[in-house]
């Protein structure tokens, strides 16, 4: 029954690489394999090759300063760390709010053996991750220092520490989680946070690691005296690496008791957490006033709605609203530096130095194409909107609305930041304005005219028309393009000779000649191709 289970589990992680939700059919064997295949060489050679040159990077100097333990320390940390991030929220949604919870309680199967299976699945995901770091690591450790019996076996048992230390570590990080999901309300904003604050934090590690790694070796005595008397822990966990043996024995007892404790305590609270439906407080019903609203405002607030209650709408298709006022914030706080520096290698073109500040604008403004799978998004309910007293139109501008406002804010803001950091002449400083205004009507405008020419209405999952859709990748694409023939017209195409008031005007007028282009369309033809669909 264990392995039936184990199996189930792992085939609905991997449910994507044998099913194609899409077209709604099992994937061929050679659609299967090459999946597989991608991800092999994703976790192995992307990833895999990542660690396996940082562990060639600091393994040498450390071992050759006597620093083995410190390595080992640096390695495993990391490793845990991937470790919990790969497997903590398959935990949440695995191991106690998973949807199939109620229907194998029901089954004659004892509670045990469920909680095993799904312990199970969060170790092998736990030591798929934590083993592309740990594993390179110990390999060029035994290639790089002298090979004995001891070494070997520590690199072996901290390969496996680590496995249960991470797993011990996710059940206790995915109970919080889950304990914490049943009381939230506004779930996707908090999902939103959580993934910029991780975005955020994976660029900076990313962009000070060379330093940081330069910095360790430079100093690998002084931190490791500091890490010996202020984190002992941390020493001993780095000795098990290279086979001390009283390391081994301290750590794997720890991580065997700590094991336990967990056992113990989801043996105690699984049944509750698994059974739980969330917090549903009683209310006591007012009779409120209910402001009407018209067709507009009702319709602009639903496409508001969606919005924000998608995650991956947010994150995928709304990046600019976020982008836009922290570069606005950056450029008051370094926009002279960055000034000057381009004044060096621009400065000898007149104008240049404001249509690469446009360009910007334009390009982070690119980041929002919240239009372009809006259509897409009303799935098999567009019938919904379609039998309501509205127009098409109505329906088509609210979606167009929600883009701009969403963007146009944003844009204003940045531009002003930029207005205060570069001294621009009245006319120059109107039409660093309109331009970027212009084009995040065009882009809006144009999102929504890929939307209704490639419509896909029939799809089980909201990331394919959000992600995986030919509207939105044209659409940001086309806005990079967009940002790119404005810098190219005007430094390789002669566009200087016009002058920045004259080429701004010129582009300025094309782009609101093609917003009107679109904006025909869409009222006429648009509408009667949404009544249509």
């Amino acid at each position: 029954m264990l392995k039936i289970l184990l199996k189930k589990q792992m085939t609905e992680i991997f449910r994507g690489y044998f099913y194609d939700a899409k077209k709604n059919k099992s994937r061929s064997k050679a659609g299967t394999v090459a999946y597989m295949v991608l991800f092999l060489g994703i976790m192995v050679g992307l990833l895999g090759g990542m660690f396996t040159y940082l562990s060639l990077a600091i393994c040498g100097a450390l071992t050759a300063a006597g620093m083995d333990w410190l390595y080992f320390a640096l390695m495993g940390l990391l490793a845990v760390l991937l470790g919990v991030f790969g497997s903590v929220f398959n935990t949440y949604s695995c191991l106690y709010l998973s949807k199939d919870n109620d229907l194998l309680l029901s089954m004659p199967i004892p509670v045990n053996v469920i909680m095993a299976s799904r312990l199970l699945t969060v170790y092998l995901m736990g030591l798929m991750y934590s083993l592309v770091v740990i594993l390179p690591a110990v390999i060029v450790y035994w290639v790089t220092a002298s090979v004995s019996a001891g070494v070997i076996l520590g690199g072996l048992l901290i390969i496996l520490l680590i496995s249960v230390f991470v797993l011990t570590l996710s059940c206790a990080l995915g109970w919080v989680v889950a304990k914490i999901s049943l009381k939230l309300k506004n779930k996707s904003f908090i999902t939103v946070v959580v993934s910029l604050a991780f975005i955020g934090g994976y660029y900076f590690v990313y962009f000070k690691a060379q330093s940081m790694i330069q910095d360790l070796l430079a100093n690998a005595a002084v931190y490791g005296e500091k890490i010996k008397g202020a984190a002992y822990p941390l020493y001993l966990f780095g000795r098990v690496g290279s086979g001390d043996a009283y390391a081994v024995l301290t750590v794997s007892a720890v991580v065997i008791a700590l094991f336990a404790l967990m056992w113990m305590l989801i043996s105690r609270s699984f049944l509750k957490i698994a059974t739980s439906s969330g917090h549903t407080a009683k209310k006591e019903y007012k009779e409120t006033a209910v402001k009407q609203k018209g067709i507009a405002a009702a319709l602009l607030t639903k496409e508001f709605g969606r919005f924000t209650a998608s995650p991956n709408y947010m994150l995928n298709c709304g990046l600019g609203i976020l982008l836009l006022p922290i570069c606005g914030v950056l450029i008051l706080w370094q926009g002279s530096a960055v000034i000057s520096v381009l004044n060096e290698v621009f400065g000898g073109r007149a104008g240049c130095i404001p249509v690469l500040l446009c360009a910007a604008v334009c390009m982070l403004a690119s980041m929002n194409d919240m239009a372009a799978p809006s259509v897409s998004l009303e799935g098999k309910s567009l019938w919904l909107l379609q039998s309501l007293p509205v127009t098409p139109w109505q329906v088509l501008r609210a979606k167009l609305g929600m883009q701009l406002i969403l963007t146009e804010i944003p844009v204003l803001f940045c531009t002003v930041c930029i207005a205060f950091i570069y001294p621009f002449t009245p006319i120059e400083l109107l039409l660093t304005v309109l331009v970027p205004m212009s084009y995040v009507l065009f882009s809006a405008l144009f999102g929504l005219f890929l939307g209704l020419k490639m419509p896909n209405l029939n799809w089980t999952s909201e990331i394919t028309p959000i992600k995986q859709s030919a509207p939105v990748t044209i659409a940001l694409f086309s806005g990079f393009g967009y940002t790119a023939l404005l810098c190219l017209g005007f430094m390789l195409l002669n566009g200087w000779k016009l002058g920045f008031a004259g080429y701004m005007s010129l582009f300025g007028a094309l782009t609101l000649a093609l917003c009107g282009l679109l904006w025909f369309w869409l009222r006429n033809k648009g509408c009667s191709r949404f009544a249509s669909l």
